[in-house]
C-alpha cells in the first residue's frame, strides 16, 4: 500500500502582522481563527529525548466540535510524516482506546490557527499556548519523493515572502514541553 506523506516546514514568527502583509503581496489571505484543543499521544517505550523516526504519534484534535484522531509516523524526519486522520465521534472514548492500544498522552497544545492556501501549499499561521508564533507551510506528497527535497522547496518559499523567520524542526509537542519545562 503506497500512502501519501505530509511533509512540511515550521517558523517561528516574530511579527504576524509583517507576514501577513508579505501574505497579501502573494495574493494570499488568512481564514478567520479557530481554536484547536490537541492531545497528543506516544507508543509506550518511547520519551522525550529518544529519536521519533520510525514511531507512531497520536493525536485527539476538537475543533468546533469535531473531533479527529490523526496517527503520524515520521520517515525522513520529524516534520515529513505517514498520516492517517478521521473524524471520531467521542474523544473520551478515543482517548481511553488510545491507551489500551499502547499509547499514553504526552503534552497538551491549545493554539488558534489561521490557514491559507497557494496551489498545492498549505500555510498554517498558529498561535500555541506557552509556545509562540508560527508559520507551517505544508505539503501532501506521493511515493517517490525525498522528504528533505520538498522541504528545501518550501523553505525557499518561506524565504521568498522576505520577512524574519526562525526556522524549527521541532513538533508542537516538543516545543510547548520546552516551554514548560
Amino acid at each position: 500500500m503506497s500512502q501519501a506523506r505530509e511533509i512540511e516546514v515550521k517558523y517561528r514568527v516574530y511579527d504576524p502582522a509583517e507576514l501577513e502583509t508579505a501574505l497579501a503581496r502573494h495574493g494570499l489571505a488568512l481564514s478567520a481563527p479557530v481554536h484547536q484543543d490537541d492531545q497528543a499521544y506516544a507508543e509506550a517505550g518511547w520519551q522525550y529525548g529518544m529519536s521519533k523516526l520510525g514511531v507512531a504519534f497520536a493525536r485527539l484534535r476538537t475543533e468546533a466540535g469535531r473531533h479527529l484522531f490523526t496517527l503520524k509516523r515520521p520517515t525522513d524526519n520529524e516534520l515529513a510524516c505517514l498520516e492517517f486522520e478521521t473524524e471520531v465521534a467521542d474523544r473520551e472514548q478515543m482517548h481511553g482506546a488510545l491507551q489500551h492500544m499502547g499509547f499514553y498522552p504526552t503534552v497538551r497544545i491549545v493554539k488558534t490557527r489561521r490557514t491559507a492556501r497557494l496551489g498545492e501549499l498549505s500555510l498554517c499561521l498558529d498561535e500555541v499556548e506557552h509556545a509562540g508564533t508560527f508559520l507551517e507551510i505544508e505539503r501532501v506528497i506521493g511515493p517517490g519523493r525525498a522528504g528533505e527535497a520538498v522541504q528545501a522547496e518550501l523553505d525557499a518559499f518561506a524565504r521568498s515572502l522576505g520577512v524574519e523567520l526562525e526556522r524549527t524542526t521541532e513538533t508542537y509537542d516538543s516545543l510547548v514541553r520546552s516551554a514548560l519545562a
